[in-house]
């Protein structure tokens, strides 16, 4: 159990006048999952299944947009970015389903559409340790940008095009991220903070982890860690990032990104930054 699910116990049981975080769950090691219903939301999206061995850390991979939200769109193959999103997240799956390191899941494996709220609770009601929303990006006419890159949450994005990013990615539905204003407890906010700290900073760590293990696979923009307010991101407990696989807009990004090969070697390097994540944590743990 972390530093931060001890302090949630203990503080909620010293403030019995304070309603209960809704729907908290005790996991089979004891650990608190923090449940953030909220009685406005939206219908669920069905529990996907888990593949690979029991015991073993839980990772959901988000095919970003589908369904009426298509993303953008490649000039050169003219392909919606929902189809190659979801082509890249069952390369990624299948590539750690035959590794057996870890169990995995995916938010959709059809072109059905999640509001961002949907895709982060999919993987808090699993249970998963960590969160990789899969997308691929698009510059302006004439911009040649290419190469990956990999977003984390913050409040305050890291520069304009992040900024412009986030406003892109988040009004493809209505939902305004972790809806707190319902919560009338100051410290359920406060919990929550806590909380959401602790996994921005290991989201970090990971996108750190993962242009070094995955840079030998495929090329990352020079500024390859950005930050910004991406809905999809807000777990307040799991650790998450948004990784932008390449530019549709860029004929040697799209046309890698799309075949079968690029994908295998996307595929490839984020299951040796997930496999040396927790491998790490594992040592961590050991050491405490």
């Amino acid at each position: 159990m972390s530093l931060v699910t001890m302090l949630l116990s203990a503080l909620i049981s010293l403030m019995p006048g304070l309603p209960p975080l809704v729907g908290e769950d005790k996991a089979e090691d004891g650990a608190v999952t923090i449940e953030l219903d909220d009685p406005r939301r939206q219908t669920r999206a069905d529990n996907p299944p888990v593949l690979g061995p029991a015991g073993r850390p839980l990772v959901v991979i988000d095919a970003g947009h589908g369904g009426r939200d298509p993303g953008a769109t490649s000039p050169y193959t003219g392909r919606p970015e929902k189809e190659i999103t979801l082509e890249l997240a069952r390369a990624i799956r299948d590539e750690l389903v035959a590794s057996r390191r870890v169990r995995v899941a995916l938010t959709r494996n059809d072109d059905r559409y999640l509001v961002h709220n949907e895709r982060y609770e999919v993987a808090r009601r699993l249970g998963a340790e960590l969160f990789i929303s899969v997308h691929a990006d698009a510059a302006p006419g004439g911009d040649t940008a290419h190469g990956a890159t990999i977003y984390t949450l913050s409040e305050v994005a890291s520069d304009r095009q992040a900024a412009l990013l986030a406003a892109q990615e988040n009004k493809s539905d209505i939902i305004a991220g972790v809806d707190l204003q319902g919560q009338a407890a100051d410290v359920n906010r406060i919990l929550i903070d806590l909380a959401q700290r602790e996994s921005m900073d290991a989201s970090a760590e990971f996108a750190r982890l993962l242009r070094r293990e995955a840079s030998a696979f495929f090329p990352f923009r020079p500024d390859y860690h950005r930050f910004a307010s991406l809905l999809v991101l807000k777990a307040p407990d799991i650790p998450s990032i948004l990784f932008e696989s390449g530019y549709l807009t860029n004929p040697r990004d799209a046309g890698y990104i799309q075949s079968p090969e690029g994908q295998r070697q996307i595929a490839t390097g984020i299951r040796r930054a997930i496999e040396a994540h927790f491998a790490r944590r594992l040592i961590r743990t050991a050491r405490s």
